[in-house]
C-alpha cells in the first residue's frame, strides 16, 4: 500500500478531460484555459430577461461581468472560459438563474496548473414560488447543472484550507482574562501595576496622600522599586494633595513622565497611565477641574500595549471626584480596566501566508457546545510571521491551542474565503413552502448537480455560500448517480473535490449519491443544515474523505435522521395516517459525516461540532432512494470497514463517533407507520470477507481517533469484530462504549477491543460558561468551576462496559475524581441496564495515574441510576486478568451485593460498590413460556439468605421471558418464582468451557409431571443436534435437580460450544397451576452449604505493573500525514535483483520484506497474494 501523503504532497490532477480529450483547446486547458488562441472575447453585457445559449462551435472567453436569465452551454460548441490576468485584477460576476452544461459543453475557471488569480463570482438568482419560471427537469431552479458528457473545471488560487491553533485564545483575548475595577470613595491616589508582557495585574493599592505623609512616602518607595518597563496607573479619588510630598511628586515626574502631578489641586480629577522609565512619550494623563462640589468632568487616561504573544491590550484609568448620580452625597468614583483591543493574533500550526486581509475565518469550539465557534475578519499584520494572523474583534469564548493532559484539543481554524465564489442570492425573510419556518430565514439557495457519464469534473479552492435547498436533490455539491468516477469508470483523471469552502449552507455540504471512487479533501463545511458530508443510498463505496473539516452542523428537514425533535413531530406528511414519530428513536441523528456504507475511507478529518453526531456509520439493508432495485443487495452491515485513520471528533451533542443502527427501507404502512428512511434499530455491523457471512470475519480497525468534549459519548460502537487503537478520549460524558447485543452477539465468536489508548476524565480544558453550554460546576483535579456534560450530577465514565465480549488493554486513565455532586470513574457500566453482561469482558495492562481516585464504579441507587436494580445492573462484572485494576491477578470484580459470585475470601471495595473474587464464572440463560410478570429468585446454597432477584429482559406483561444470571461454576443453586411456575423452561449454557458445571434445582408443585430434553442448538442455522429425551417423570420433592455440565468445548469468544448452544428443556404439567412456586422454606436449611472458594484468592500484589498503560502518553493529531520513504543501500553482498518492502500506509511500519532475483512468476504471485492485508 502506498504511503498517505499530506495535502501539499499529493500529486495534483492534470485536467485534460475525463474519458477522452474532448476539448478543442487541447493542452491549453491543462495549463491556462483562458490563453487558448481559439477563444473569442465575449462581453455580452446585462440582460436579465435573455436566455443565453452557447451553441456548437462557440468558444468564448468571458472578459467582463454579465447578467442572463439563464445560460446553457450546448453540445457541440461548447466552451466558456472566465478571463484572467497575471495581476489577478479581473473581477467578473455572472448573474443568472441557472447554468446548464450539456453533453460536450464545458465551463472553465482556471486549471490545476494555472490557478485562477482574479475574482470570479457566479450568483444564482430566483425564488421557489416564481410560477412564471418553469423548473428544469431533475434540476429545478437556481442551479449549475452538469449533464452526461459535460465538463466543469473550477480552480481557484491555492490557499491552506484549515489548520490548528498552537496557542490558546482566552475568552477576553487575554490569557490573564482582563481586569475591571470601579469603587466609590477611594480618597488619595489609587495605584495598579500591570505586567507589560502578559497584561496581568500584579499589584493594587490605595495611598491616602490627603491624610497621610507616610502613605506618600510608601507610594514613592513602591515606584522606585519597580523595574523599568512596568506599566503603572494612578488616579485621584476625592482628593490627594494635602499630604502629597514634593519628593513623591518628583518621583512620579521622573519615573512616569507626568506633566500634571506637580500642580494638582484640591479635588481635582487626575488619571495617568505610563511605563516606568518611559519618560513623557510613554505617559498618557488627563486632569479635570473641580469647583464648588460641581461634577467638573471625568479624567481619563488610556494607552495601548502588546503582550509578548502579540496580543494588543489597553490600560484605562479614570478619576471622577463627584459622580452625577452621587453628587448630593459627594461620593467620588475611581475606575481601572485592562482589556484586549479589538485585534487578536492567532498563532497557527501551518504556513498561512496565502490568507489575506479581508478574508474570513472561523475558529472551532473546543467546549461541549458547537455554538462557541466564532467567525473573524483578517486584518493587515505586518509584524506577523507566516504562521500568524491578526483578526478583527475579540473572542467571546476561549479556544484551546494546546495539548491538554496528553490530548490534542487544539481548535481548528478554517479559511472561509476563496477567489472563486458561487452563491445563492437570498430573500430577507422566510417565504413560501420551503420549511424555512423552522429556521427563521430564507433557505432556498443555489445548488450544483452533476450527473453520471460526465466528461470531467474537478472543483478546487472554490467558495460556496448560501447554497442548498430544503428539498431532496438540491445540495451545494451533488454527485448524482455517477457510478465509478475513478479509473474503474474509465477516468484518466478521477473526479475530485479539493479545498472547497461550503458555509452557511441550507442543505448539506457534499452529497455522494450512487457514486464511487470520489476524492473529497481539504474541504470545509461550516454552519450547514442537515447531514454535511453525506452518502445517500447506502451503496456508495471506495470514496475517500481526506483532511476535511465540518463544524456547526445543524438539523434540517429533508430526512427523519436530519430532524430535531420539533421537526420530527411536525413533519408528518410521509408517515401512515395520524402516526406521531418518536424523536429519540426515529430522528435526532444529524451528523457531520453520514457514512451509509463502511467501505469508504476517512483519513485525517475533523468533525468539530454537530447537533447530534460527528461521524455516524449507518447501515442500509438494501440500497434506498433512487438506487433501490437498480443495484445488487447492499449488505452494508456485512461489508468490511475502509480505512479509518487519524480522525478528530469533538463538541458534538450525542456522540463523537457512532457506529450503530440502520434506516427503515420500506414505506409507511398500517403494519409499520414510520416514515421511510427513519432511524431503525435493525442493523448490526458484522464485517466479513466479501460481505459474505459464511466467509471469515474481518476486524474493523479504528486507528487514531481523538474524541473530546462530546456531551454524551466520545464513541458508541456496536458490532462484530472491532478494534480501536492509538486513540484518546477526554472530557466526554462517557469516553467509549462498545455494544454487541442483549443476549447473544449477532456475529458469533466476534469481540471488541481497545488498546494503546488514553482516557481523560476531566482535563485542564475547563471550558467557558456560555455559548449554549448548559451546566457549570466544580470538577477536575483542581476542583475549579468548569463546563460539564449532561448535568452537574451525571456519572462521568471513561470506558463503559456493556454487553460483550469486550476487552481493554494497554491503556492509560487520568483525572477521574468524584465530587460531592457526581461519581466520576475510569471504568463503569451502562446505566439502567436490562441486558446481559458476560464475565468474559476483561481488563488488562491498564495504568491508572494518581489523578484517578475511582477506578471502577458499580452504581448506587439515586439520580441517573434509579434503583440500580435492573437485571444487567445486578450482574455487572469484569475479569481483571493481570490484577492491574485491583492488585489481585486473575480475579473477577462484580457488584458487592451479588452473592451468586461471592465466597468468604472475596475482598470488598466499598468505594466502588464492588467486590473482588476468584473463581470461574459463566452464564445460564433461563427462558420461560406460559407465565407472565414473573420474577425469578436465585439462591446459591452457600448463601441462601441472599438471593438474587431478576425481572427478565422482556416487559413484565410478556408471555415469554428470559433471565441471564452470572453463576460461579461448581456450585449449586435453587430457582424460585413469585407466581406459578412456567409450563416450559429452557436453560442454555453460555460461556461454559468444556467440563464446567453447576447444579440447579427448579421449584415446582409436588404433583408436577415433567418432560425433560437436552439438545445442542446451532443458532446460525437453527439446527438441533444431540437430542436426548429423558421421557416423562413424576416427583414429590418440590425441587427438580438438574446437573448442567458442558460436554463440548468453546472456540475463542463464542458464547456457545463449537457445535452450538447446549440446552436443557423442561416441560411441566401440574394441577396446581395457581400456586406460587417458592420452595425456599423447603430447600433451606436442608441444602445449605458452608461457603467456600473453588479457586483460592490470590495475594495482593504491590509490585508496579510492568508494560502497563499506553505507550503514547500524549495523543496528537497527525496533521502532516505522510510517511517519508527513503531508499538507501541495502548492504554489500546482496545479489543483483529486486528487493520489495511493503509499508503500512497509516503507521509507517514495515510489514514485509522479500528479495527476488528477477521479475518472474514467483514475484507476480507474491504481489498478488503475498502482501499482508491491513
Amino acid at each position: 500500500m502506498a504511503p498517505v501523503a499530506s495535502p501539499s504532497l499529493w500529486p495534483r490532477p492534470t485536467v485534460t478531460s475525463g474519458r477522452q480529450d474532448a476539448s478543442p483547446a487541447g493542452s491549453y486547458l491543462s495549463n491556462c484555459p483562458d490563453h487558448s488562441p481559439s477563444l473569442s472575447s465575449w462581453n455580452p453585457g446585462h440582460n436579465p430577461e435573455k436566455a443565453m445559449v452557447v451553441r456548437g462551435g462557440d468558444l468564448f472567453r468571458l472578459d467582463s461581468s454579465a447578467t442572463f436569465y439563464s445560460l446553457t452551454i450546448q453540445s457541440g460548441g461548447r466552451l466558456v472560459v472566465f478571463a484572467d490576468n497575471t495581476e489577478g485584477s479581473k473581477n467578473i460576476t455572472l448573474r443568472t438563474r441557472n447554468v446548464l452544461i450539456e453533453d460536450g459543453g464545458s465551463l472553465h475557471i482556471g486549471a490545476p496548473k494555472c490557478r485562477y488569480r482574479s475574482r470570479a463570482t457566479i450568483t444564482l438568482l430566483g425564488r421557489s414560488d416564481e410560477k412564471a419560471v418553469a423548473e428544469v427537469p431533475e434540476l429545478g431552479r437556481k442551479f449549475i447543472g452538469v449533464r452526461g458528457g459535460a465538463t466543469l473545471e473550477l480552480h481557484g488560487t491555492e490557499r491552506l484550507s484549515w489548520t490548528l491553533l498552537t496557542r490558546s485564545i482566552p475568552s477576553s483575548g487575554l490569557a490573564t482574562g482582563g481586569y475591571a475595577f470601579q469603587r466609590n470613595f477611594s480618597r488619595g491616589i489609587n495605584l495598579r501595576v500591570v505586567d507589560q508582557d502578559t497584561a496581568a495585574v500584579l499589584f493594587t493599592e490605595r495611598y491616602d496622600t490627603y491624610d497621610s505623609r507616610n502613605d506618600s512616602r510608601r507610594l514613592m518607595h513602591l515606584l522606585q522599586s519597580l523595574p523599568v518597563g512596568r506599566i503603572v496607573t494612578l488616579a485621584v479619588g476625592d482628593s490627594a494633595t494635602k499630604n502629597l510630598l514634593d519628593e513623591t511628586k518628583r518621583t512620579i515626574q521622573s519615573l512616569l513622565g507626568s506633566t500634571y502631578v506637580h500642580d494638582l489641586k484640591y479635588r481635582q480629577a487626575w488619571a495617568l497611565v505610563s511605563v516606568i522609565g518611559g519618560g513623557n512619550g510613554s505617559c498618557s494623563e488627563d486632569v479635570r477641574e473641580h469647583e464648588n462640589h460641581d461634577t467638573g468632568g471625568k479624567a481619563l487616561a488610556q494607552k495601548n500595549f502588546s503582550t509578548v504573544d502579540g496580543v494588543g491590550f489597553s490600560v484605562t484609568k479614570t478619576a471622577n471626584p463627584i459622580d452625577l448620580i452621587c453628587a448630593l452625597l459627594g461620593y467620588p468614583i475611581s475606575g481601572f480596566q485592562v482589556d484586549a483591543v479589538d485585534q487578536v493574533v492567532l498563532n497557527l500550526q501551518d504556513d498561512v501566508h496565502t490568507w489575506q486581509p479581508g478574508n474570513h475565518v472561523v475558529v472551532a469550539s473546543t467546549d461541549y457546545s458547537m455554538h462557541q465557534a466564532e467567525e473573524f475578519t483578517l486584518l493587515p499584520c505586518p509584524h506577523c510571521t507566516s504562521r500568524q494572523v491578526r483578526v478583527q474583534g475579540r473572542p467571546q469564548f476561549g479556544h484551546m491551542g494546546e495539548i491538554v493532559d496528553g490530548m490534542d484539543m487544539r481548535a481548528e481554524v478554517a479559511l472561509l474565503s476563496r477567489n472563486i465564489l458561487i452563491y445563492g442570492e437570498m430573500e430577507n425573510t422566510c417565504y413560501g413552502n420551503n420549511w424555512c419556518q423552522f429556521f427563521g430565514h430564507d433557505t432556498y439557495g443555489g445548488h450544483i448537480k452533476i450527473f453520471g457519464n460526465f466528461t470531467s469534473v474537478h472543483l478546487s479552492h472554490v467558495e460556496l455560500r448560501n447554497m442548498g435547498q430544503q428539498e431532496q436533490g438540491r445540495y451545494p455539491v451533488h454527485f448524482h448517480r455517477c457510478g465509478d468516477v475513478d479509473w474503474r469508470g474509465g477516468y484518466r483523471e478521477p473526479a475530485y473535490v479539493d479545498g472547497l469552502s461550503i458555509h452557511h449552507s441550507f442543505s448539506r455540504c457534499i452529497t455522494i449519491h450512487a457514486t464511487n471512487g470520489l476524492l473529497v479533501k481539504d474541504t470545509v463545511g461550516y454552519d450547514t443544515l442537515g447531514h454535511c458530508f453525506f452518502l445517500e443510498d447506502g451503496m456508495e463505496q471506495r470514496n475517500t474523505f481526506f483532511h476535511n473539516l465540518g463544524l456547526v452542523t445543524r438539523p434540517g428537514t429533508l430526512l427523519p435522521t436530519d430532524r430535531n425533535e420539533t421537526m420530527c413531530t411536525s413533519i408528518r406528511d410521509k408517515v401512515y395516517k395520524n402516526y406521531t414519530p418518536s424523536p429519540s428513536m426515529e430522528c435526532k441523528a444529524v451528523s457531520t459525516f453520514w457514512i451509509a456504507n463502511p467501505n469508504n475511507n476517512l483519513i485525517s478529518n475533523a468533525a468539530a461540532g454537530s447537533q447530534d453526531a460527528g461521524i455516524w456509520y449507518v447501515f442500509h439493508s438494501s440500497s434506498t432512494g433512487d438506487s433501490h432495485g437498480l443495484f445488487p443487495e447492499t449488505r452494508a452491515e456485512l461489508t468490511p470497514l475502509g480505512i479509518f485513520y487519524n480522525n478528530r471528533v469533538h463538541s458534538n451533542f450525542k456522540a463523537g463517533l457512532f457506529i450503530d443502527k440502520g434506516v427503515k427501507t420500506t414505506n409507511a404502512s398500517a403494519e409499520d407507520p414510520r416514515e421511510y428512511l427513519c432511524l431503525d434499530n435493525n442493523a448490526r455491523f458484522r464485517p466479513h470477507e466479501n460481505a459474505d457471512p459464511n466467509r471469515p470475519r474481518v476486524a474493523a480497525l479504528i486507528d487514531t481517533l481523538i474524541a473530546f468534549k462530546n456531551n454524551d459519548l466520545g464513541a458508541w460502537i456496536r458490532g462484530g469484530d472491532i478494534t480501536i487503537q492509538n486513540s484518546g478520549f477526554a472530557d466526554n460524558g462517557v469516553g467509549l462504549s462498545f455494544a454487541s447485543d442483549g443476549s447473544y452477539p449477532k456475529d458469533e465468536g466476534s469481540s471488541q477491543e481497545v488498546t494503546q489508548s488514553l482516557f481523560v476524565g476531566e482535563s485542564r480544558n475547563r471550558g467557558f460558561n456560555g455559548g449554549q453550554n448548559k451546566y457549570w460546576g466544580q470538577g477536575g483535579t483542581d476542583g475549579k468551576m468548569r463546563t460539564l456534560p449532561r448535568n452537574r450530577t451525571f456519572p462521568i465514565r471513561g470506558f463503559q462496559i456493556y454487553d460483550g465480549p469486550v476487552r481493554i488493554t494497554q491503556s492509560t486513565f487520568r483525572n477521574y475524581i468524584p465530587t460531592k455532586e457526581r461519581f466520576t470513574s475510569a471504568v463503569g457500566f451502562n446505566l439502567k441496564n436490562t441486558w446481559q453482561l458476560t464475565p468474559r469482558n476483561n481488563l488488562s495492562k491498564l495504568s491508572f495515574q494518581p489523578t484517578v481516585s475511582l477506578r471502577a464504579f458499580f452504581g448506587r441507587p439515586g439520580q441517573w441510576f434509579d434503583e440500580n436494580d435492573l437485571d444487567g445492573d445486578k450482574n455487572s462484572i469484569f475479569h481483571d486478568v493481570d490484577g492491574s485494576v485491583t492488585g489481585y491477578r486473575d480475579t473477577y470484580v462484580g457488584r458487592a451485593d451479588n452473592y451468586l459470585i461471592r465466597h468468604p475470601g472475596c475482598v470488598n471495595i466499598t468505594q466502588w460498590n464492588g467486590v473482588v473474587c476468584s473463581g470461574t464464572y459463566s452464564q445460564v440463560y433461563i427462558q420461560t413460556q406460559g407465565a407472565s410478570s414473573l420474577s425469578l429468585s436465585i439462591s446459591r446454597d452457600d448463601y441462601p439468605e441472599a438471593p438474587l432477584v431478576l425481572r427478565g429482559i422482556n416487559s413484565q406483561g410478556a408471555l415469554s421471558q428470559q433471565y441471564q444470571p452470572i453463576l460461579m461454576m461448581s456450585k449449586s443453586y435453587t430457582l424460585h418464582w413469585n407466581g406459578p411456575a412456567p409450563r416450559e423452561i429452557v436453560l442454555s449454557l453460555i460461556n461454559f468451557n468444556q467440563g464446567d458445571w453447576v447444579l440447579v434445582g427448579l421449584c415446582y408443585p409436588s404433583d408436577t409431571t415433567f418432560q425433560v430434553m437436552a439438545d445442542i442448538n446451532d443458532r446460525q442455522s437453527n439446527i438441533f443436534d444431540d437430542i436426548s429425551d429423558y421421557g416423562p417423570s413424576h416427583y414429590t420433592t418440590a425441587l427438580l435437580w438438574l446437573y448442567l455440565r458442558a460436554r463440548q468445548g468453546r472456540d475463542g469468544h463464542s458464547y456457545c460450544s463449537v457445535k452450538g448452544c447446549e440446552r436443557v428443556k423442561v416441560m411441566a404439567t401440574t394441577s396446581s397451576s395457581k400456586l406460587t412456586c417458592n420452595c425456599t422454606a423447603k430447600a433451606y436449611p436442608k441444602y445449605t452449604k458452608t461457603p467456600s472458594a473453588v479457586v483460592p484468592m490470590p495475594t495482593l500484589s504491590n509490585q508496579p505493573c510492568k508494560d502497563c498503560g499506553a505507550s503514547q502518553v500524549s495523543l496528537v493529531v497527525h496533521h502532516t500525514v505522510f510517511v517519508p520513504l527513503v531508499c538507501n543501500s541495502i548492504g554489500k553482498g546482496m545479489k543483483p535483483g529486486i528487493f520489495l518492502v511493503s509499508v503500512d500506509a497509516c503507521s509507517g511500519k514495515v510489514t514485509n520484506k522479500r528479495f527476488f532475483s528477477k521479475m518472474d512468476s514467483k514475484m507476480e504471485e507474491y504481489l498478488k497474494t503475498g502482501l499482508p492485508k491491513r
